[in-house]
């Protein structure tokens, strides 16, 4: 096993917050191990096109608080192919590159484990997203942040929502899994919580509306997962609903990207440092293919295959919470 004298960090994918903690980390723990470090701007392409540059103690300064990723973040076509990576690899040889640390989600962790098999090149996962939907952890990065965002802004619809009488549909991110919702939900009181592991369908989230008008609610709030079933989008649900239900003026707030972006969480800020510590550690100890990963708040590892091909399931016990709260 070579000795690892040089190691590169990237963003990838979606942008999330606690992701300049994670380069920060990562940088910082590899000038205590007297190790060089270099950060390769906009993820695959970036490495595909050279685009590096060095990284010292001094060059993170100042943005454990920042959101974003001071490297930008792309996907790359040119990565899915076999020229795209040898010219990947050939970049990496030439700067003197020995191992690389991943910060993104599961697309970016397939495109390392393909280099891994085809370069034998060591490379570390962080798990950067705020879906939560990586297996092997219990959070990802930016995932608080997330839902601390989402019930804020669940907070102030509540406002409007309570002074006109309205019933709003407020969807929040999460393509194929409900975790924001599920969690904003019941943190910020919706009277229902739409994910697309649970197919609610549209009856019963009209007598449920209807149960809550009986139990005299003037205004309610329900939380819509992006990938939710219930209507092909929230727009048609609500519309779907303001036909059947004429006691509600029904309206739709969609939260977007404004999610992904803000001021990084404490949790996640301590949780990047914590991985980015670990994510060097591993690789200057000869391990490679593997993830760093949050179980029973002990950092832990997972083979890069496995969080992929995993799935986290939806915590049913929330599931059952959420029901009596709606009562």
């Amino acid at each position: 096993m070579r000795k690892i004298k040089k190691i590169a960090v990237m963003t990838s994918g979606g942008d999330s917050p606690g992701m300049n903690a994670a380069i920060r980390s990562v940088v910082r723990a590899c000038a205590y191990y007297r190790t060089e470090c270099v950060g390769i701007y906009r993820g695959y392409q970036g490495m595909i096109e050279g685009d590096m540059i060095p990284l010292t103690a001094r060059s993170v300064n100042n943005i454990v608080h920042k959101g974003g990723t001071i490297l930008k973040s792309a996907r790359s076509k040119d990565f899915r192919t076999k020229e795209g990576r040898k010219k990947a690899y050939e970049n990496l040889k030439e700067n003197n590159i020995d191992a690389l640390v991943v910060i993104g989600g599961d697309g970016s962790f397939t495109g390392g484990v393909v280099f891994n098999k085809e370069y034998n090149f060591p490379i570390i996962g962080i798990p950067g997203t705020i879906d939560n939907d990586i297996f092997g952890t219990t959070h990802t990065l930016g995932y608080d942040t997330a839902l601390n965002t989402a019930v804020d802004a669940i907070d102030k619809i509540r406002d409007t929502a309570s002074s006109h009488n309205r019933l709003f549909f407020v969807e929040v991110m999460g393509r194929d899994a409900g975790f924001i919702a599920l969690n904003a939900g019941v943190g910020a009181g919706a009277e229902e919580i739409l994910i697309p592991e649970e197919d609610l369908g549209l009856d019963r989230l009209l007598e449920s509306l209807k149960k809550s008008r009986r139990a005299g609610k003037s205004s309610s709030i329900v939380v819509v997962s992006e990938g939710d079933k219930t209507g092909r989008n929230v727009f048609e649900l609500a519309d779907y609903v303001e036909e059947n239900l004429e006691d509600y003026e029904v309206r739709v707030s969609v939260l977007g990207h404004m999610q992904r972006g803000g001021t990084p969480s404490c949790f996640d800020r301590v949780l990047a440092s914590r991985m980015g510590v670990k994510a060097v550690e591993l690789l200057i100890d000869g391990k490679t293919n593997l993830m760093v990963g949050l179980q029973n708040n002990e950092i832990q590892t997972i083979d890069l295959e496995k969080a992929i091909k995993g799935q986290n399931d939806i915590n049913r016990e929330l599931l059952r919470v959420s029901d009596i709260m709606t009562t």
